[in-house]
């Protein structure tokens, strides 16, 4: 079964996302409190922890939030989900809009062992469905 391994936040642009307990999700906006919302297509950013072990196994210490993303995952490729794509992660739904995005240029993470996971295997997602979203809920693949 697929479930949240963590949530995260940043209260400001420019530095890591850290773990909270939960996050809330709103129509039209994204994750309430998290400096990335706003009424556009990549308002919640997910990555599977199975992309996370990849950078792990390079020696890296990793965290929740590391890549920026909002919501970690366990048993569920995130990366081959097509865009359209509707998720109920705990009580909420969410829709898969874009697969990865361009690292940035000052990614510390490509620095030190020169790839980054977010490009190719972190997925963006609007709110379909409000609601609260936590560790441990789990996440299911919706039909049509």
């Amino acid at each position: 079964m697929a479930t949240v391994t963590a949530v995260n936040i940043s209260e400001r642009k420019g530095i890591r996302k850290h773990e909270v307990p939960y996050i809330d999700l709103k129509l039209d906006h994204g994750i309430v409190g998290d400096a990335h919302a706003g009424n556009w297509h990549r308002q919640i950013s997910m990555l599977a922890e199975e992309s996370v072990d990849k950078m792990r196994k390079m020696g890296l210490d990793l965290t929740a939030g590391a890549f920026a993303e909002n919501i970690n995952t366990e048993g569920i490729d995130l990366k081959a989900l097509p865009v359209g794509t509707r998720l109920q992660v705990g009580e909420t739904i969410v829709e898969v809009t874009q697969i990865g995005k361009e690292c940035h240029n000052d990614c510390a993470i490509k620095k030190a062992t020169g790839q980054c996971v977010m490009p190719t295997e972190g997925i963006f997602v609007i709110v379909k469905q409000e609601g609260r979203v936590r560790k441990g809920d789990p996440i299911t693949i919706l039909e049509g």
